[in-house]
């Protein structure tokens, strides 16, 4: 894991269900993903990794939820009916694979898009109007709901960082994003885990 990385939602998920577990940090600056013992349990070069107790290894945020959510079915982080089961899904693919994979990214690794500086300005702006659009893709989403479905679920532990995220480079959160995000943070799991991360709450 990273601190204050998209690894932030799977700690949160691991705190939620009280699970003990071992933290090995990752400097992704430093290139710490591409050491060769790191490559060893994910070839990848990504956060976060989850090692299971047999030794093998989950990648993908996505995956590590949906794991850790049917690995321990009692907490209920994943819904009951099919519905709502399937906005889970789509939310985690929504908010990894276009807030973050296409909107953050170009804006926290704008030299990944292109070795020419003078577009880095145009890239990062791109990101800005991904990031806008899907969280207010998300706050539709949220109208009158206090999380993404009904109850808390792995959903909002991946919303949570990206909203996250955009409090930390001082962008504004649509007004359901915003409550969200507010609820969130009132979880003593989340409050956990960002002062363990290093983060005042």
């Amino acid at each position: 894991m990273t601190p204050g990385s998209c690894s932030t939602g799977i700690h949160i998920l691991l705190e939620e269900l009280e699970l003990p577990f071992e933290a090995y940090l990752i400097n992704l600056m430093a290139g710490d993903q591409f050491k060769s013992e790191y490559l060893a349990i994910n070839p990848k070069s990504t956060i976060p990794t989850l090692i299971l107790d047999d030794g093998t290894s989950i990648t993908e945020f996505q995956a590590i939820a949906w794991w850790l959510a049917r690995s321990h079915p009692k907490a209920k982080l994943l819904p009951d009916d099919i519905a709502s089961e399937v906005r889970v899904v789509e939310t985690l693919d929504y908010v990894v694979g276009t807030i973050h994979g296409q909107g953050y990214t170009r804006i926290f690794t704008t030299s990944n898009y292109s070795d020419n500086e003078a577009e880095h300005a145009q890239i990062k702006q791109r990101g800005y109007e991904i990031v806008g659009k899907g969280l207010a893709v998300m706050s539709d989403l949220l109208f009158g709901k206090e999380y993404v479905v009904d109850r808390f679920s792995i959903a909002d532990a991946a919303l949570f960082y990206v909203e996250f995220w955009a409090d930390k480079i001082k962008l504004d959160l649509p007004a359901n994003c915003l409550a969200h995000y507010q609820r969130m943070l009132s979880r003593p799991a989340v409050r956990q885990v960002l002062l363990e991360e290093g983060y005042r709450v």
